[in-house]
């Protein structure tokens, strides 16, 4: 295997001006608490694991094998990191955030394009004011109206992320037929030769109640009580809390122990990143109506240079993803550039202090060259019924414990 040496901008110049195909950067971890020790996968429909065989090189037949860490989490997780060194003013960012302060909301919310499911195209920036504009009618967002792979101008000004994670513009004018831009970066976390293990629950209560204390009854503010005529409404008879009012319904009393499926071991966990530098070549970015190849240039440096700042940076931060989910690595980040497939790929070291001073310099080339890219963070207001939709989400939450689902 060849050394690897620091990577600079000029790498990445050479990288996407020439015939590379792609950075990649392959990294192996294992259990914090060393191998063999279980971890926890992220479940999906039905509570189950993203399970599947895969055909491995050296290995006669396929292995079982189960997702640690999806291509969506993974850009979540990216595009996080991205936006922390931004609020510490480590690097320059086009950012756009709704602010509900001032809303009269009982939580305070604060959301930026860097958090939004559909990035710059999603329905929390829509339903939202630029001034007194919704911000997809102001002189600004109609600029994204005409947004495709020979015009990026306006995603590169605005939300340069989404040309790097993906996006499909379906909450804009067009519908289902507005832009799509393919993912140019794609990262997940596998664990091969999975075998799923159990896990156990079971809760002691040091009151010591008993289920036989019940029945609880629900009152007219919510709360519980033992006495049936207190929870009594008119002729209305007493409601019991949950099923049957048993102390476990508000948390009371002793569970069960129980012994489910769950958790794996594996005999290897990797992570394998790959910024596509095709996708950035199909890419355009005319400015005053004029494409030149050196402006389109510059532009897809910036590109891949923000896509390896957004994998060092998360890179950094550590491999934590879930409870009982900490991996720690056992081989050093390297990237490579996969270039002819005679000759060995080049590999590379790179910090994010590197990676960063690498999209610093290729940002100020890229404002050197005319094109426009947003440093100053676009603040918008929310529309009143957004406001309102919020507030009646969180009085209903508040009310009855219900949570927003969360997935990858």
């Amino acid at each position: 295997m060849a050394n690897s040496s620091e990577l600079t901008l000029k790498d990445v110049q050479a990288a996407v001006s020439g015939r590379a195909a792609a950075f990649r950067s392959i990294t192996e971890f294992e259990p914090a608490g060393g191998k063999g020790d279980k971890i926890f996968p992220p479940t999906y429909e039905g509570g189950k694991y993203a399970m599947e065989k895969r055909v491995l090189p050296k290995e006669p037949e396929p292995v079982d094998c189960v997702l640690l860490d999806s291509v969506q989490s993974q850009a979540n997780r990216m595009e996080l990191a991205l936006l922390q060194s931004w609020r510490e003013r480590l690097l320059p960012l086009p950012v756009i955030t709704v602010n509900f302060d001032g809303s009269g909301l009982s939580k305070s919310l604060k959301i930026t394009s860097l958090e939004a499911p559909h990035r710059i195209a999603d329905a929390l920036l829509r339903d939202s004011l630029l001034g007194n504009v919704q911000f997809r009618k102001s002189d600004l967002g109609k600029r994204l109206d005409a947004m495709d792979t020979s015009n990026a101008t306006a995603l590169f000004e605005l939300c340069p992320t989404a040309l790097i994670f993906g996006m499909w513009d379906s909450t804009g004018p067009k519908g289902g037929a507005g832009s799509k831009f393919a993912r140019a970066m794609v990262s997940e976390i596998v664990g091969t030769r999975a075998v799923v293990g159990v896990k156990t629950s079971s809760r002691i209560d040091p009151a010591q109640i008993l289920k036989e204390a019940g029945p609880l009854y629900e009152t007219k503010d919510g709360e519980w009580t033992l006495d049936a005529k207190e929870a009594k409404k008119g002729k209305v008879a007493p409601k019991k809390v949950g099923k049957d009012g048993k102390p476990s319904e508000v948390m009371h009393g002793n569970v069960t122990p129980t012994i489910t499926e769950g958790g794996v071991t594996v005999a290897k966990i990797t992570q394998t990143t790959v910024i596509s530098l095709p996708s950035f070549r199909r890419l355009s970015f005319p400015v005053n109506g004029i494409a030149d190849a050196e402006v389109n240039q510059k532009a897809r440096v910036l590109l891949a240079s923000l896509a390896l700042c957004a994998a060092t940076l998360t890179e950094e931060q550590g491999c934590d993803l879930r409870s009982r989910c900490l991996l720690r690595p056992v081989t050093s980040p390297v990237w490579e550039i996969i270039d002819s497939p005679k000759e060995e790929p080049q590999r590379y070291n790179l910090s994010s202090k590197m990676a960063i001073s690498i999209y610093k310099e290729a940002v100020s080339q890229a404002k050197g060259a005319g094109l426009p890219f947003m440093e100053e963070e676009l603040v918008l207001k929310p529309m009143p019924q957004l406001v309102e939709l919020v507030r009646k989400s969180q009085e209903l939450a508040a009310s009855s414990g219900a949570t927003v689902e969360e997935g990858e």
